[in-house]
């Protein structure tokens, strides 16, 4: 299996594409030949303005329900008059594309940058609606009702005892050759006035399914199910618990990722295909990358 290359081939430059989805009716990011994809919609709409086939490498490759206002992928394109002006492509993207995606920006990028392997981390959120609480109808598809109330004071504690780097391996669906050590750098709970319960979550990259493991474990917790000691013995134990700990995909959201400068690109791509030893279809990040 090939190893992914930094710069584009000759007579290609890249793109940089920040884009958001409602992800309630795909099947997640990543391409699939049978079921509707939130790269293959992408795929098609670049391949029919270049009218070549066009791939694209993502930052997070959310899972099927899972939203994003934040995503950023890259994809390497022809040089040459295609006739239209490359800065209408925000405008001519959007016209084909349907309309739980959109292109928010798309503009060329350094050849040294990379949407995955240039990542310093990624930002989620988590949206829960606790205590039986209603859910207004047009908020439904990304907010997570929750029938008990929840303590976040305790949420909280039993969150912070999981910050820094560690194996997160009973927080994570196995995957055969796919690293399970993590820096989560973030993980906190705060109410909202209207109620709603907002989790920020932030680490350099995430396992499959991590990030509703760890909301569901907090969940728990927050109950009065488990005590707050019961996150970090379930990180120890390298065991993973019951799948019914892992949330709902509709109350997740992929928000942002941070990139280093365009100097310090080169080095960030090595260092992580180094330390993590990935091949292209190894997962870096959370729901079913």
């Amino acid at each position: 299996m090939n190893q992914p290359t930094l710069a584009p081939e000759s007579g290609f430059f890249r793109a940089r594409i920040l884009l958001g989805y409602d992800g309630t009716n795909f099947f997640g990011w990543g391409r699939q030949s049978d079921v509707r994809t939130v790269q293959g919609e992408l795929e098609a709409a670049l391949s029919t303005l270049y009218r070549q086939n066009i791939e694209t490498v993502v930052a997070g490759r959310t899972d099927a329900g899972v939203h994003a206002t934040g995503q950023v992928a890259h994809a390497d394109l022809p040089e040459g008059d295609f006739g239209f002006e490359f800065e209408s492509l925000v405008y001519r993207l959007n016209r084909i594309l349907p309309e739980d995606m959109r292109i928010k920006s798309f503009e060329r990028a350094s050849n040294n940058f990379h949407a995955r392997y240039g990542a310093l981390r990624r930002h989620y959120v988590y949206k829960i609606q606790d205590g039986n609480g209603i859910v207004e109808p047009i908020k439904r598809l990304d907010i997570a009702p929750w029938y008990r109330d929840l303590d976040i004071d305790l949420m909280n504690q039993a969150a912070a005892s999981l910050l820094g780097e560690n194996d997160f391996f009973s927080y994570a669906k196995f995957r055969p050759n796919a690293t399970t050590i993590r820096d989560l750098q973030r993980f906190d709970f705060e109410r909202m006035d209207d109620g709603v319960i907002i989790s920020h979550i932030t680490a350099d990259a995430f396992c499959y399914n991590m990030v509703r493991a760890l909301v569901g474990t907090m969940v728990y917790i927050g109950e009065g199910r488990f005590p707050v000691s019961w996150a970090k013995e379930v990180l120890d134990k390298k065991e993973r618990p019951s799948d019914s700990v892992v949330f709902p995909a509709n109350g997740l959201t992929f928000v942002g990722v941070d990139y280093p400068t365009d100097v310090e690109m080169i080095e960030r791509f090595n260092k992580v295909l180094a330390k993590r030893a990935l091949s292209i279809n190894d997962a870096v990040d959370e729901e079913g990358e």
